[in-house]
């Protein structure tokens, strides 16, 4: 399978962000879609509440198949610590288990899916499958924390049951790609497998199964969440994905790509011919700071508020120009790295960069991104410069290419070299393969199939709710926006009906930067699916003092409290032209 050709240019248009890169629809389809007879999805009810039956002896009294419960104990009302933020969790049974346990037939290890499951003791009748991020491999503590950052109320506080669990392999490191069936596990599977499983222990432990099922997840957990609208909607009434890297093989061989341009421009830590690029120098933080500023200069008044931030980031494309807007260093200049300017060789990296990975024949292999203030976020930062060889590379040698690497072979070079050796033309295209032991191509176990087509979703009566950083350092919010488009396009231009995008100025990969990137997504989107209350907006707050995780690089000028609305794709947040600018209130989307 090669991938297509795409020109990545700009196509204005008044209501949506486009690319001419969009394929274009056949006639037969566009006349369907237009002609088809619409029926009202379905009303699903509101879910009853029930109290915790039974807990510690869940593991003598339940045979689920393919399931050892580990442990089952009951935690007391008190806080919970997890990634620096304490929440006060309600009482709760606590279980631990495993799935599936076997041993590998290709590397011998062993394998099994890890999960725990919180179980409060009055419990709202839902369960919230909480899908993890990065390469998975640990339980992480199943809170239900899934919104935008530092959430608030997590989802074992607003009563769900929360499963979490390891996506079927023990650590967080990319080597149980050699394991075809830890693959798949990884890719859907595991998703499949823990749901029946956690539905059954739920009555087991209550007396009932959960009335409303829901999954969410940020980042590689967006992709479980949109795999599973595809692959599990009978299964699930509710899918929240935030930054879903649903095009995750893609998106990780462009990571490589990136570091390759990098090196162009990036100094040697050392002299001689094994000198390596320090690719963390390329662009230094005040060069993108710069960048930044220059950005808002030109678009922070675009939505009709001049508040130093750039809603209307389509219109920013159009009206920022890097070559024109960002000073270009002398000689001199440029030896100082003091942010004042950039040189000719960094902007010329930086603009194929931000259009995006192409093969020798100049053919796109993934989307670009934006230029959004957020570029000077340390997150967007991480993700160009470090990622890409401590991240990418070891996860595109084992999971993203078929065969994956040997382990001797990848030990005896080092993330930076395999990203700078990785070829577009080449090793791009094993990303599509497939061999005997492993059936299933990379791009196949990692993806949504049919991603546009959720007509078994909408025919339930379930929602979805997808959120991106516009300054997504490693997802594309171009490749989710084009996806909501196809969405539009497959259901006939009625995909509001269930499924909705919501854009986040500012911010980086799941949270910080220059954003309004707290907000709670779980409440509308339960509201949605059981009482039909269509989220027209989410307001979204800002991390400033007082926050319970302060986001250290909101600029000096916002109010600590600011609050925005985050709109419906492709509506833009903008002002009413009177009230205070640091308000949600004072913005509509339009």
């Amino acid at each position: 399978m090669k991938p297509r050709a795409h020109r990545l240019t700009w196509r204005a248009t008044p209501r949506t962000l486009r690319l001419a890169a969009l394929p274009v629809l056949p006639l037969a389809l566009l006349v369907a879609c237009a002609s088809a007879p619409r029926t009202t999805p379905p009303q699903l009810g509101a879910a009853t509440p029930a109290t915790l039956k039974n807990c510690t002896t869940l593991a003598q009294s339940l045979a689920l198949p393919d399931t050892r419960i580990t442990s089952a104990e009951m935690v007391a009302e008190g806080p919970i610590t997890l990634q620096g933020n304490t929440t006060q969790a309600p009482a709760h049974c606590l279980v631990k288990g495993k799935m599936k346990e076997r041993t590998g037939p290709v590397d011998g290890a062993s394998y099994a899916i890890g999960f725990e499951i919180r179980l409060p003791v009055h419990w709202n009748g839902r369960l919230l499958h909480q899908a993890n991020g990065g390469l998975d491999g640990s339980v992480v503590t199943a809170l239900g924390a899934v919104s935008g950052a530092a959430p608030v109320a997590p989802g074992l506080v607003q009563g769900f049951a929360v499963l979490s669990s390891d996506a079927g392999h023990g650590a967080p490191t990319p080597f149980f790609g050699l394991d075809p069936q830890a693959r798949r596990d990884y890719g859907y599977q595991a998703v499949g497998t823990l749901t029946p499983m956690a539905k059954d222990l739920i009555k087991g432990a209550y007396g009932k199964g959960p009335d409303r099922s829901y999954i969410a997840g940020c980042s590689n957990g967006g992709r479980h969440a949109m795999v599973a609208a595809s692959r599990y909607a009978d299964q699930y009434d509710g899918v929240l994905a935030g930054n879903p890297g649903f095009s995750l093989p893609k998106a990780a061989t462009a990571q490589l790509w990136k570091a390759q341009q990098y090196a162009k421009v990036a100094p040697k830590d050392a002299n001689g011919p094994s000198a390596q690029p320090d690719l963390t120098k390329a662009v230094s933080p005040a060069e993108f700071q710069l960048i930044a500023r220059k950005i808002v200069e030109r678009c922070d008044a675009l939505d009709g508020a001049t508040d130093g931030q750039v809603n209307d980031v389509q219109a920013c494309q159009a009206a920022f120009n890097l070559q024109r807007d960002v000073p270009t260093c002398t000689a001199a200049a440029n030896a100082a790295r003091d942010g004042t300017c950039i040189s000719a060789e960094q902007k010329t990296v930086l603009a194929s960069i931000f259009a995006g990975p192409k093969n020798s024949k100049g053919e796109a292999l993934y989307t670009g991104t934006w230029f959004d203030p957020g570029v000077a976020g340390s997150n967007f930062a991480f993700w160009h410069f470090n990622a890409p060889t401590t991240r990418d590379a070891g996860a595109v040698a084992f999971l993203f290419t078929t065969p994956p690497s040997t382990l001797d072979a990848f030990k005896a070079t080092t993330g930076l070299q395999y990203a700078l050796n990785f070829s577009m033309d080449a090793d791009y295209p094993k990303m599509f393969a497939t061999t005997p032991v492993y059936t299933e191509s990379s791009w196949s176990y990692m993806t949504p199939p049919n991603a546009a087509d959720l007509g078994a979703l909408r025919n339930r009566g379930a929602k979805m709710m997808v959120y991106h950083g516009v300054a997504d350092g490693v997802f594309s919010p171009i490749d989710t926006a084009q996806w909501m488009d196809r969405v539009q396009a497959t259901h006939g231009g009625k995909a509001d009906d269930f499924a909705r995008l919501y854009l986040v100025p500012g911010m980086n990969h799941c949270s910080g930067g220059p954003a309004t990137d707290q907000f709670d997504m779980l409440a509308p989107l339960v509201a949605w699916v059981e009482q039909g209350k269509a989220p027209e907006s989410v307001t979204a707050k800002a991390r400033g003092a007082g926050a319970n995780v302060v986001n250290t690089e909101l600029p000096a000028s916002w109010s600590a409290n600011r609050t925005r609305p985050l709109c419906v794709y492709p509506k833009v947040a903008r002002y009413n032209g009177t009230g205070d600018v640091e308000s949600a209130s004072s913005f509509s989307c339009k």
